[in-house]
């Protein structure tokens, strides 16, 4: 496989899947999986110094085993160093967070955020004119995860083009994000949540707006109606972080979309199951199901790394 070098981006912060065009979106993912084979090379890799002497800061407000341990192994493996910043600044009552923002920046050569509202990662973009800010989890976005989940669907499938991905369940965060980039590369996605539970109308028509090679999205209701010869099948958590109190409401509004093996029977023969983690086996999907030979769950999670050393290495490494 030839070394592909970094794909110019426009933008200084990665908050949304939609920061990136089309042509950054395929690129990127095609170094990722170069770095994922290089990566057993160790310091002998071609990108193990490519960020030496940067500093990389992360501000986790919300828990995390995925994002934190993938993101601080990647800035490692390229080179540069981690500062992990205690959790109550993100939330701007010390000091506000553009103020957080202008001195970083004067530190250190990124910012990786996991906090609640999308609106702290747009006062941090905004405020640090030269601070790459980077969305690890927002309650309206996580586009780090979709990176993986396009990544994980092009190695199976060599690519996603006209593919069906369903999506079952709460139309939140991470079905925002995957819907983005699956379009961008051509599937088609269904996703299918209870009413009152559905992605935005301002979602949808972002995606529609982004749509490439045949991409494209529509709501339904019934689990069934998405599902039914799907090429993958997608689900999260009924209720995610800061939804705690509404858990036993969900469960009962939630229930006909668990994933389980009766409805993995509607897809397609080689159907792939998919989930960003953690999962609640008995509730979103059975044990059968995400044991089984169909799911690619920790292939997600293990391409959170590389899709995330490919990030970094865009935005911080031209």
């Amino acid at each position: 496989m030839d070394t592909i070098p970094p794909p110019a981006t426009k933008a200084k912060d990665f908050l949304s899947i939609l920061d990136l065009d089309h042509a950054a979106l395929g690129r990127l993912l095609t170094l990722a999986r170069q770095m994922k084979a290089d990566r057993g090379l160790g310091p002998e890799a071609p990108t193990a110094a490519a960020l030496a002497g940067k500093h990389v800061a992360l501000l986790f407000e919300k828990p995390s085993l995925r994002t934190r341990s993938t993101f601080e192994i990647a800035v490692r493996e390229l080179g540069a160093h981690t500062l992990h910043l205690p959790a109550e600044f993100a939330e701007g009552v010390r000091e506000p967070l553009e103020d957080i923002a202008r001195n970083l920046e004067r530190w250190v050569h990124a910012l990786v955020l996991r906090t609640f509202g999308q609106e702290k990662a747009l006062k941090l973009a905004a405020a640090g004119k030269s601070l790459p800010v980077v969305n690890a989890l927002t309650d309206e976005e996580h586009p780090c995860q979709a990176l993986a989940d396009v990544m994980t669907m092009c190695e199976r499938w060599g690519h996603p083009r006209g593919r069906t991905v369903a999506y079952v369940g709460d139309g939140n965060n991470v079905a925002t994000s995957l819907v983005q980039a699956s379009v961008m590369l051509g599937a088609r996605v269904r996703v299918a949540s209870p009413h009152g539970y559905e992605l935005p109308d301002r979602v949808i028509a972002q995606a529609r707006g982004i749509a490439a090679d045949g991409g494209a999205v529509e709501r339904c209701v019934d689990p069934r109606d998405a599902v039914r010869g799907a090429d993958a099948v997608y689900t999260d958590v009924w209720a995610s972080m800061g939804e705690e109190g509404e858990a036993e409401d969900r469960k009962v509004i939630f229930a006909p979309y668990q994933v389980n093996r009766a409805l993995m029977a509607l897809a397609a023969p080689d159907a792939v199951f998919m989930h960003c983690l953690p999962a609640h086996r008995g509730e979103e999907v059975t044990a059968e199901v995400l044991e089984s030979t169909a799911s690619v769950v920790f292939d997600q999670a293990e391409n959170r790394l590389h899709t995330q050393k490919a990030l970094l290495q865009i935005l911080l490494g031209r």
